[in-house]
């Protein structure tokens, strides 16, 4: 079946949030597999989107504002399907030219969503995640409060994880260091109201039941050689096998207490044991809960648009001047492309 049929069991008559709900599947979807393609990334959408409902609640959003803020934390990174994996897979760190080709994520992203019914839902997120306060982040180098909250927003909660998160060239950080790493750069590289609000949280704890887990209850586990980046999935049971993203090795679900641990087998896995695979039931819930937030005439209004059509914000026939696009994909001056 897979996500792509995922039944939001919201309403028994189709329209709307049946329509809108199986387009958002789609999406989120296609951002998991992106995901899997990085070993060290398990969980990373999960937890960027979590946060962000944080973070979002904690400054005092509509609840269907949050909702969409909490569905733009999955699909920040839906991009990346167009980063080589020699380049998004690499186990040291990235050279200047590297990084450069990482920096079109947001603009492929964008241009992805472009043909998509619900590209307007989510675009201001995944194109504008990276910009900063002092106009040093990318695609455009805003400054100030052009970049909308939603993405700045997001692009808090990024950062965090991103520090947090285990990679091959170096341990995550603990979280209170990363929590000062933020707090100091709050105004030139964060919103400083949105850091503070964050740090707020970090300090009250109120972040533990995200950081380093892949779904609620659920936390990362470690392989000796490559650390954190098992992931588990809630339909598992003590006696099922999963493979370590990196190494192949396999490894045994054991029950202890009220938990799953690993055991390592000394077998390795398949290439199709190492297929990225979309977490269906996890997606299913996430979808759920989106459609459940949202107004009907949200849903509606987004579902009968249709694909997002080019709009002139700058001059007629013009392409976007921060992303080298094929397509037509306009650019508005006061915040970019939309």
């Amino acid at each position: 079946r897979g996500a792509l049929a995922t039944t939001v069991e919201v309403t028994s008559s189709s329209g709307p949030p049946d329509a809108f709900g199986g387009l958002l599947a789609s999406l989120i979807a296609l951002a998991w597999v992106v995901e899997a393609r990085d070993p060290y990334t398990g969980g990373h959408l999960w937890r960027v989107s979590r946060y962000a409902r944080l973070l979002a609640e904690a400054t005092e959003l509509p609840s269907a504002e949050v909702a969409r803020i909490s569905v733009g934390g999955l699909l920040h990174d839906i991009g990346k399907v167009g980063i080589p994996d020699a380049i998004l897979r690499k186990a040291d760190r990235l050279t200047p030219d590297e990084f450069a080709v990482i920096r079109t994520h947001p603009g492929v992203g964008a241009r992805l969503l472009a043909g998509h019914p619900l590209g307007d839902f989510v675009r201001d997120m995944v194109l504008l995640h990276h910009e900063r306060p002092d106009g040093r982040g990318y695609p455009f180098e805003h400054s100030g409060l052009t970049t909308p909250l939603a993405a700045r927003i997001v692009g808090v909660c990024d950062a965090f994880d991103a520090m947090t998160s285990h990679r091959p060239f170096r341990s995550g950080m603990p979280v209170d260091r990363a929590l000062t790493i933020l707090g100091e750069n709050a105004g030139p590289q964060f919103d400083d109201v949105l850091a503070a609000r964050f740090i707020e949280l970090g300090r009250g704890r109120l972040l533990e039941h995200v950081h380093a887990h892949t779904d609620d209850g659920i936390p990362l586990r470690s392989c000796p050689t490559y650390g954190p980046t098992l992931v588990i999935r809630r339909e598992h049971a003590a006696g099922d096998s999963i493979v370590c993203p990196n190494c192949a090795s396999v490894f045994e679900l054991v029950q202890d207490d009220a938990e799953l641990t690993t055991r390592l087998t000394g077998r390795h896995g398949s290439a199709l044991d190492l297929a990225p695979a979309p977490d269906d039931l996890l997606i299913g819930r996430l979808v759920t809960s989106a459609v459940r937030a949202l107004p009907v005439s949200e849903m509606e209004r987004v579902w009968r648009r249709g694909p997002a059509r080019a709009r002139c914000g700058a001059s007629s026939g013009s392409r976007c001047p921060g992303v080298s696009c094929a397509t037509r994909f306009w650019y508005r001056p006061s915040w970019g492309a939309y």
